[in-house]
């Protein structure tokens, strides 16, 4: 089984401002596809969200999905702080969830999100609304268990 985490970056469901809802949709797609995944854990964007990813790591988790902190705001940090835990990027699944909402919302190219790999975990920011959640588990459905695989030490 997959161990899976999702990090929600957001300052106000943070705050309490209001309650996250990607965070839960994403935690029972990876459920859908086999992964063992805890209730989402949210935290503010930036230095939060780099001890969550650095948690998860120290956790063994082998998947880590994070919600929200992708755009170009100044306070979109998700994928900087991610940049520095991952050993190396995986571009094509970025591109391919970017390029997955494109037709439908055209802003989601506008997301700076990362995938890549940090250890043995595999990392994926995906933006924080729940189309950009549902758009993320599209992509990653049909590759996450081989991802996994790979990352185990699995023969292509």
């Amino acid at each position: 089984m997959i161990r899976a985490r999702v990090i929600v970056a957001s300052n106000r469901a943070a705050a309490g401002v209001y309650a996250d809802t990607s965070g839960p949709l994403l935690a029972a797609g990876l459920l859908e596809l086999g992964c063992q995944v805890d209730e989402p854990v949210v935290v503010p964007d930036g230095e939060p969200v780099r001890a969550a990813l650095q948690e998860a790591l120290t956790d063994g988790i082998e998947v880590v999905l994070t919600s929200g902190g992708t755009g170009v705001t100044p306070t979109d940090r998700t994928p900087d702080v991610t940049r520095g835990l991952l050993d190396y990027e995986i571009p094509g699944i970025a591109e391919a969830i970017r390029a997955h909402s494109r037709e439908r919302v055209p802003t989601s190219v506008l997301s700076r999100g990362l995938a890549g790999v940090a250890g043995r975990m595999l990392v994926v920011n995906l933006p924080g609304s729940t189309g950009g959640a549902r758009d993320g588990l599209a992509v990653l459905g049909p590759i996450l268990a081989h991802t996994v695989d790979q990352l185990r030490g699995g023969d292509h």
